[in-house]
C-alpha cells in the first residue's frame, strides 16, 4: 500500500491559528516580517564571520553553523505556513507532512549536539587556554559539526519511519502550524505506545547526553572563572561564555517543555502558541543575542556602519 493512500487523497489539514478571515492577512503579514528578519539576522552573522579574517576561529565556525540551523528551520517551516494563510489553503500531503517532521526533528536533535560542541569549545578556551589550539583547531570543528549534522540527520530516522506506518483515519486534522510528532500522534487510530518505548531509548541520546555535556562544561567554566582573583578577569573571562549559554537557557527551555513531560499534560492549543518560542524566536533571538552580548561581534558590526 501506497503511503499516499493510508486515507483521502488531500493528506492532512493543518489547523494553523485561527479560522477568522480577518486575521489571516495580519497573520501573513507578521510571520513574513519575523521570518525576512530571522533570514537577514543569521545571514548577517554568516556573512560578518566569513568577511572577517580574525573571526575565523573555531567558536564563529561553529556560530555560522548554527545560523545555518536557524535558517534551515525557519524555512522548513514558515514558507507552508505563510501559503496556507495567503492560499487558504491548508492541505499538505502526507509525504511532505512526514519530510517536514523529519526535517524538524533533525535540525532539533543537530542543534543539541552542536549546542554541546560549543559548550566543549568554550570550556576548553578558558580552562585549558594553553592548549587550546591543539584540542579545538578548525579541522577538529569541522569534525564535530559533520558529527552533529550527521547524527542529528539519523536521530529521528526511527520515529519518521513509525509515523509513516501509523493509519490517521477519518480524522486528518492536524491541530497544529507545522506537522510535528506529537499532534500527529494525537490524531492516530493506531496504537502509539511504540513511541514511548524509542523516546525513553532515543531520549538519553538525542536530548540528555549533550545537555549533560553542556551542564558539566559550564560547571567546570565556573569553577574556573571562580578562581580567578580579580574581578575583571572574572567578568571578561565570563563574557565569551554569555552569549552561548542565553542561548542554551533559551532552547533547553522552551524545547524541553515541549517534550520532555507527560503525555496527558499535551495541551494542543497551548502547545500551538509555546512553540513560537522554539520555532521562530529562538532563530530571531541569536543573531541578536551574540550581536549585544558577543565583543567581537559588536566591533565588527560597529566598524561595519
Amino acid at each position: 500500500m501506497k503511503l499516499e493512500e493510508k486515507f483521502n487523497a488531500s493528506g492532512f489539514v493543518i489547523r494553523g491559528f485561527s479560522e477568522i478571515p480577518e486575521l489571516q492577512m495580519l497573520l501573513f503579514g507578521i510571520f513574513l516580517l519575523l521570518y525576512i528578519m530571522i533570514i537577514c539576522g543569521n545571514l548577517t552573522i554568516i556573512v560578518l564571520i566569513w568577511k572577517n579574517v580574525h573571526l575565523h576561529t573555531p567558536m564563529y565556525f561553529f556560530l555560522v553553523n548554527l545560523s545555518f540551523i536557524d535558517i534551515a528551520s525557519i524555512s522548513n517551516i514558515l514558507p507552508k505556513l505563510l501559503s496556507m494563510l495567503c492560499t487558504k489553503i491548508k492541505t499538505i500531503s502526507f509525504i511532505g507532512c512526514i519530510t517536514q517532521m523529519h526535517v524538524f526533528l533533525s535540525l532539533s536533535a543537530t542543534e543539541f549536539f552542536l549546542l554541546a560542541a560549543m559548550a566543549y569549545d568554550r570550556y576548553v578556551a578558558i580552562c585549558h587556554p594553553l592548549h587550546y589550539v591543539a584540542l579545538i583547531g578548525l579541522k577538529q570543528c569541522a569534525r564535530f559539526s559533520f558529527a552533529s549534522w550527521f547524527w542529528g540527520g539519523l536521530a529521528p530516522t526511527g520515529q519518521t519511519v513509525l509515523v509513516s506506518k501509523l493509519y490517521f483515519c477519518i480524522n486528518n486534522n492536524i491541530n497544529h502550524f507545522f506537522c510535528d510528532l506529537n499532534p500527529m500522534l494525537q490524531i492516530a487510530c493506531t496504537d502509539t505506545s511504540v513511541f514511548n518505548i524509542l523516546s525513553y531509548i532515543e531520549g538519553p541520546v538525542i536530548a540528555i547526553a549533550p545537555f549533560m555535556l553542556t551542564l558539566i562544561s559550564y560547571v567546570f567554566i565556573i569553577n574556573a572563572i571562580l578562581k580567578i582573583k580579580s574581578t575583571r578577569g572574572q567578568h571578561k573571562a565570563f563574557s565569551t561564555c554569555t552569549a552561548h549559554l542565553t542561548c542554551v537557557i533559551i532552547f533547553y527551555g522552551t524545547i524541553l517543555f515541549m517534550y520532555m513531560r507527560p503525555k496527558s499534560k499535551f495541551l494542543p492549543k497551548l502547545d500551538k502558541y509555546f512553540s513560537l518560542l522554539y520555532i521562530v524566536f529562538v532563530p530571531m533571538l541569536n543573531p541578536i543575542i551574540y550581536s549585544l552580548k558577543n565583543e567581537d561581534i559588536r566591533k565588527v558590526l560597529i566598524k561595519t556602519k
